[in-house]
């Protein structure tokens, strides 16, 4: 671990200016502390706020930067006006990262700095994440996955620094919600995200809403599963998200899994 933390110290005081794509997650949030402790002449976290993210990790990501004392921007853009994007094929995730990143690019450069990173991580480069080539396209550099860090020596790390976010449940987009080839609509997206703020509220940090048209899929860490199906919280799910807006409401037995989603594209066969 301490090597891998030299070594990614190391990287960035190559760099001059950093530029880090900052979502307020346990990977951008380590790797924005490190910069900071680094202390490059010019530090800056851009995020960018879009259809695709909660409202809460918008306003997460604000606490924590200005805790961390580092120059913080937010940009607004509307991804669903983007077809490529709103059309959500197998290569939805490089349209928008093409898009976000060259939002957050054009700002740095704006800013006068002209290193960009991302927070991948080594377990990343495991899964379908077509916006890896949008970001490398780009030039945005990946010390952390160059580091070879995994999410878990992350966390580990983030532990020792003190960060709040070491035990952060893992967030991704919400369009990693609705299953490829479903045109994603706004509509969707907000059902999606006011259904999982309240099982976050419940208790199920860990949890996933897959949207199937009227069908809400439940994904939730194995171990919570029994305590989800218990009469009087599975019927208060049921009456809530009816209220949200979804028909019918399932619990999927096999619980959560990162990237659930890219299981239907990774078949063999599928183009």
């Amino acid at each position: 671990m301490r090597k891998k933390i030299e070594d990614l110290e190391n990287r960035l005081e190559k760099l001059s200016s950093i530029c880090v794509a900052f979502s307020g997650g346990v990977d951008s949030t380590f790797l924005l502390a490190v910069a900071k402790k680094i202390n490059p002449e010019k530090l800056v976290a851009i995020t960018v706020a879009s259809q695709f993210v909660p409202k809460r990790e918008i306003v997460f990501a604000k606490r924590i930067a200005h805790s961390m004392g580092v120059e913080h921007r937010v940009h607004d853009v509307d991804i669903l006006a983007n077809e490529d994007v709103a059309l959500n094929n197998k290569d939805r995730c490089f349209f928008c990262k093409k898009q976000v990143f060259l939002l957050v690019k054009e700002s740095a450069q704006s800013l006068s700095v002209n290193h960009y990173l991302h927070a991948v991580n080594l377990d990343d480069l495991t899964d379908y994440r077509p916006g890896l080539k949008a970001a490398e396209e780009l030039g945005f550099l990946s010390p952390l996955a160059d580091a070879k860090f995994t999410k878990m020596e992350i966390r580990l790390a983030s532990k020792q620094l003190g960060l709040e976010t070491w035990d952060k449940a893992s967030q991704s987009c919400l369009a990693t919600r609705i299953p490829y080839d479903t045109k994603i609509s706004a509509k969707s997206l907000i059902m999606i995200d006011a259904a999982e703020a309240f099982l976050q509220d419940l208790g199920f940090d860990q949890v996933r809403v897959r949207c199937h048209g009227k069908m809400a899929r439940i994904e939730v860490v194995p171990k919570l599963i029994d305590k989800m199906m218990e009469c009087d919280i599975r019927q208060n799910i049921s009456i809530e998200f009816k209220k949200i807006g979804f028909a019918y409401t399932c619990v999927d037995i096999a619980g959560y899994k990162t990237g659930n989603m890219n299981d239907e594209i990774l078949k063999p066969g599928r183009v």
